[in-house]
């Protein structure tokens, strides 16, 4: 539906319109920043009882930028395509004059003296920050009940995990509370939710986002991501925030890009890599997910990709790498606090943060080794194909309150396999389950190259729909969860 058509429509409506659909509808002057912002704080109001989605919302901030955009918007003063758009931001980014609490007791009491680079990019394109969104401790421990927020609740039934550790983002998109989002990805935590929520993550290739000012947890995997309801968001979003940055050690200089160039072209000429060993031989998927991935392997072929089958080294070897080098470099961040106030954590990130402190520097060493291998493999397998298709869980959602299930799921999938090569991948939603819980699809490109990527989900979107499919909420009252 064009943006005109969906501006037309109710304000309760106005919360499912997309970041493009927003500039368009500001442009032709039939929405205002004001009138969305305030239509968004009303939903947040009515729904984050619900859905813990947000830590904390800045409305007197988000209104004050408001209508500073709606002043320049009016006087012909665009700052892009991202003016007047609001963004959600994961609390372990810094935002200046805010508390980053990661969502713990450790860090209550922080408050950022600047904007992380990522936030300042964003001002400067005129987005509007309107609050900080829910994650599991310091992006690792969860969904917890002992932590001083609660953790956030997956929108297509509030009783399931919404995937983490950028929980609430993708509670908070798949809600409508926010047409944007930003969230962080070490070994899935964009993708995770992104898919548990049936929306939009895209983990960039590794060194595109800078970091700085976002609080480590596994320093050579971490990733700033975007996150959206459609891909064409994502991408817009993405030349945003990309860019070098001397600050971030990590960071990579690679040119002036606009990722979100290519997004109409089509499949016609690319080749498709099928992995179907990960999730038939490697780890056996749900036979709903198995179905949904061979149905986005037929809408790409016809959409004119050529599919191919490809084989890559068993996940367990990317699992065994990823883990240690997270677990060794997570340790090294937390150890002074860990040792001084471990009954400050809560008790699943205090349990995975320790498992750091019996890993040797040659455990590290080996593991790092064993990646660039396995880099190398994925490289050389990948050679004659433009995009991989990947599934990204093995599993749907699962209930928020059955620790030993989310616990089996965390290792079942394939996200692992690029936060370690620190190629670009992207989750989108491929379908609905018999409970009426997302499916998802990853895709993967060659690094540096988002801008295929993002081609063939935009594809996969305008063939399909599915960024239209939203969950049932209320919104006449706030909902206690069973």
């Amino acid at each position: 539906m064009a943006a005109d058509a969906r501006v037309d429509s109710a304000v309760n409506d106005l919360h499912w319109l997309t970041a493009q659909e927003i500039a368009a509808a500001y442009a032709a002057r039939r929405l205002s920043p004001v009138e969305l912002v305030r239509a968004l704080l009303a939903r947040i109001d009515k729904l984050n009882p619900l859905l813990g989605a947000f830590i904390r919302v800045d409305a007197e901030a988000a209104l004050d930028a408001a209508r500073v955009s709606e002043a320049e918007i009016a006087a012909g003063r665009s700052r892009g395509p991202l003016h007047g758009v609001p963004v959600a931001v994961k609390d372990i980014i810094d935002v200046a004059g805010q508390a980053t609490t990661c969502h713990s007791r450790i860090m209550l009491d922080h408050v950022a003296a600047r904007d992380a680079t990522v936030i300042a990019r964003l001002r400067a394109a005129g987005a509007i920050i309107i609050g900080k969104l829910a994650l599991h401790e310091f992006a690792i421990g969860g969904p917890s009940f002992d932590l001083p927020f609660p953790p956030a609740r997956n929108p297509w039934n509030p009783l399931h995990h919404p995937g983490g550790s950028s929980s609430g983002a993708g509670a908070a998109l798949a809600a409508g509370l926010v047409p944007l989002a930003l969230g962080t990805d070490t070994g899935g935590s964009v993708r995770n939710p992104a898919g548990a929520c049936g929306v939009v993550g895209l983990k960039p290739t590794y060194g595109t986002v800078s970091r700085h000012g976002v609080f480590p947890l596994a320093f050579t995997l971490d990733h700033v991501g975007p996150m959206a309801r459609s891909t064409g968001d994502a991408a817009v979003l993405l030349d945003v925030i990309a860019g070098y940055d001397p600050l971030d050690p990590g960071s990579v200089d690679g040119g002036a890009r606009q990722y979100s160039a290519d997004l109409a072209r089509g499949l016609r000429g690319l080749r498709i890599g099928f992995v179907r060993g990960f999730h038939e031989r490697d780890i056996e998927a749900d036979p709903e997910v198995i179905r949904a991935l061979d149905e986005v392997a037929r809408v790409l072929t016809c959409e004119g990709a050529e599919l191919r089958e490809v084989a890559l080294p068993p996940l367990q070897d990317f699992f065994g790498a990823q883990r240690v080098i997270m677990a060794s470099e997570s340790w090294a961040v937390h150890a002074r606090w860990l040792r001084a106030r471990p009954g400050d954590y809560g008790a699943s990130s205090r349990r995975r943060l320790m498992a750091g402190a019996f890993l040797s520097a040659g455990d590290y060493i080996e593991a790092q080794q064993r990646r660039h291998e396995l880099i190398a493999a994925v490289a050389q397998a990948s050679r004659e194909v433009d995009v991989l298709l990947v599934a990204n869980a093995m599993d749907t959602p699962c209930r928020i309150d059955d620790p030993d299930t989310i616990a089996r799921t965390y290792s079942r999938q394939a996200r692992n396999v690029f936060s370690l090569t620190g190629q670009p991948a992207l989750a989108l939603m491929c379908g609905l389950s018999s409970q009426g819980l997302p499916l998802s699809v990853q895709l993967a490109a060659r690094a540096h190259d988002e801008t295929t990527l993002l081609r063939v989900g935009a594809a996969y979107e305008r063939a399909t729909q599915w960024p239209q499919r939203h969950p049932a909420l209320p919104t006449d009252a706030p909902v206690k969860p069973a």
